[in-house]
Order: structure tokens, then sequence, then C-alpha cells
């Protein structure tokens, strides 16, 4: 499948916020985007001018497609399933993205960032129920037990970012235990359980034009 192989502080930098695509480092003074807090090119540094509803519409797509490191193709589909879904179409959309299984793997502390979460997936250090996934896009649902291999479970990077499970904090709809290193899907996410700075109706808009 294909995927995004360029830098990812670039795609902060356009954003003109953090996205933390880079687990730590973004945690740092080295994040590009505090060294450069303007957008990539060599016209980045022109001064800004004032955005159409269009544009604004778009950079909030673009916004959460990078946070969850998704493809439009695949970005489309889920906003169609959120669509046939009952409830408001916005909330459904990212409540599908938390479910993916690299994210749940992400919001657990396994690993330092939701790129760092897909690989773990699809190298097959990822069980759920007991059972090897290694489908990165696999929807979580309640009552749903995430946890590591054996092995993969004194691995020095899972390791180091299990450790800062305190500081990242565990999200409302998810349930974890320390001493297992493994979480339990709790609930579906709701909008309030998602401390995301989208304006998640502004896709809806975009896609419905």
């Amino acid at each position: 499948m294909a995927r995004y192989t360029d830098s990812v502080c670039r795609l902060c930098r356009r954003e003109g916020e953090k996205l933390f695509l880079k687990g730590e480092r973004c945690f740092k003074d080295k994040c590009a985007i505090e060294r450069r807090g303007y957008p990539p090119g060599q016209h980045g540094q022109r001064r800004r001018m004032k955005m159409s509803n269009y544009a604004l519409q778009l950079r909030e797509k673009q916004k959460v497609r990078r946070i969850y490191g998704i493809l439009e193709k695949q970005f489309r589909g889920y906003f169609k399933k959120a669509e046939r879904m009952r409830g408001v179409t916005g909330e459904n959309l990212l409540a599908l993205l938390e479910r993916r299984l690299d994210n749940v793997a992400f919001r657990l502390s396994f690993a330092g960032s939701r790129a760092e979460a897909r690989q773990l997936v699809r190298h097959g250090h990822v069980r759920v129920n007991g059972h090897k996934v290694n489908i990165p896009s696999y929807l979580v649902k309640p009552g749903d037990q995430i946890t590591l291999r054996e092995r993969s479970k004194t691995h020095p990077g899972v390791v180091e970012n299990f450790a800062a499970v305190d500081r990242r904090g565990v999200p409302e709809w998810l349930d974890i235990s320390k001493k297992e290193i493994s979480g339990t899907v709790r609930s579906l996410p709701l909008r309030e359980h998602l401390n995301l700075d989208v304006q998640e109706q502004l896709i809806v808009e975009l896609y419905s034009r």
C-alpha cells in the first residue's frame, strides 16, 4: 500500500501547528516547528493571505488525514462509512479513525507515534484478544483486549515509550494495565473523549460541496 515517505516535520509546518508525528522529538527543542514556525518551501516566510472557506475546509481535512497517517482514498472511504452511520457524521468519522488498531496502540503508549505504532502492528507485535492482528486499519470494538506478544514487551523502545504513559495520558474510552502492558476497549470513543483541536464540521462541509 502507498504511504507518505517524506519528512513528516514538513507536514506540521504546513499546518502551522504540532501534529505530534515524531514522538518524543515533538516535545524537545529540536522540533522543526519550534525552530522554523512557517510553512516549508521558498514562499513559506511570505505574509499569509486570508484564507477562503474552501481553503479552511481543505486545511482541516489535510490536518486530520496527516494526524492519523492516512492517504486521501482511504480517508474518503472512512467519510463515506461515517455518513452511513447513525449520529453526527463528523463525530462518526473521528470515532472510526480513533478505533484503528495502530491508533489504539499509540494511545496505549506502546509506541511514540502513530507511524511507529503502525510498524508494530504490521510486524506482528500486537495481539487483539490473544490473536495476532497485523492490519493497522483493523477497527477495535468494546471489550477487545489489546496487548503485545510476550517477547515484544521487553523491547527497549516499547519499555521507553510505555514509561511515558502517565505524561501522555490514556483516553477515557480505553483502560490500561501497567502491570500487564495491555489495554482494554471500554467503550466506543465519543467526541468529548478526544483531545483533538479539530473542527470536523469543516471536513463534512468540504465533502458535501
